[in-house]
């Protein structure tokens, strides 16, 4: 675990939570089926009390929900905690088809007999995974009343025409939502209740340093300063509801970076990971006077890298 305890205590995270996790990767070796799914996370999560506050509530045995903004780090928080806790990973995106039985399982015809092909949630709670439970908000009832067992005291799953199930001890959930995407909807009380909450926070500039620094370590200073300016602008500018979320996008940022590294201009490596993102002309309009403002057309590849 040398190189995840090195992470941590670069942003000097309590050194009792670290030897915990470390106990925990211990008691809880991950069987031969699920170790292909202890994934090592492309990007690390930076922020010391968010990560102090997640490590302690999953070392408690709790599940944790990560509400916010878009651009705020949920999922990469998520995936960095389970390749921590050194936890398969399984995650479950909610829309409108994802119901109990594509949570649970379902059952199949194999080898003339009636079969359970196990679900997500199933698999999990078997392997004593680490369930990412992406945009929960969008969960439909039917979807959301199989969460309810599984995450209480309870930690059962009662599969109906088949014998319950224990969750493993080292099973967690951890739910991700934003607010005000199509499709979403309030938690009710019960669910709510399963969890503990983090309201992440956005993004900061020494954050944002942090990442783009460890994809492209040999970016020029005047050319980061440009991009982590840039990203700060919009994510004020959204905000303030002056433009929407869409060009706000970290995962474009960061892909637009790719592509100047492979020879693209920036000027037209940001029109495709920014500008063109915002598909309403007015707030296009609005972003590509501040790409201008940042990226100057003229540069070239060697003016980033």
């Amino acid at each position: 675990m040398q190189g995840e305890l090195q992470f941590l205590d670069e942003q000097g995270v309590d050194n009792l939570l670290i030897c915990r996790v470390e106990e925990f990767r211990r008691s809880y070796p991950v069987g031969e089926k699920a170790k292909g799914r202890v994934a090592c996370p492309s990007i690390p999560f930076y922020g010391k009390e968010i990560l102090e506050m997640a490590m302690a509530a999953l070392l408690e045995g709790s599940n944790l929900l990560l509400s916010g903004a878009k651009a705020t780090g949920k999922n990469i928080l998520a995936e960095n905690l389970a390749w921590m806790f050194g936890r398969p990973v399984y995650n479950i995106s909610f829309n409108v088809n994802t119901d109990s039985s594509s949570l649970i399982g379902t059952d199949t015809f194999r080898d003339n007999e009636v079969r359970l092909r196990k679900g997500s949630v199933y698999c999990c709670a078997e392997e004593g995974g680490f369930g990412i439970l992406d945009e929960i908000n969008m969960a439909k009832n039917d979807a959301a009343s199989v969460l309810h067992a599984t995450l209480d005291h309870r930690r059962i799953i009662d599969v109906p025409g088949y014998d319950k199930i224990d969750l493993h001890p080292a099973a967690r959930f951890i739910g991700t939502m934003n607010y005000g995407y199509a499709g979403t909807k309030e938690l009710n009380e019960a669910l709510v209740s399963r969890f503990l909450v983090i309201d992440m926070p956005a993004l900061t500039e020494e954050n944002l340093r942090r990442i783009i620094r460890h994809d492209f370590p040999d970016i020029r200073e005047e050319a980061l300063q440009a991009f982590c300016g840039l990203f700060l602008d919009l994510q004020i500018k959204a905000q303030n509801s002056e433009i929407s979320t869409k060009a706000m996008d970290l995962r474009g940022l960061l892909s637009a970076l790719g592509t100047v590294r492979v020879g693209l201009s920036p000027w037209q490596a940001v029109q495709m990971g920014i500008t063109n993102k915002a598909f309403d002309n007015f707030e296009r309009e609005i972003v590509s006077d501040m790409v201008m403002t940042r990226i100057p057309e003229e540069w070239t590849k060697e003016q980033v890298f």
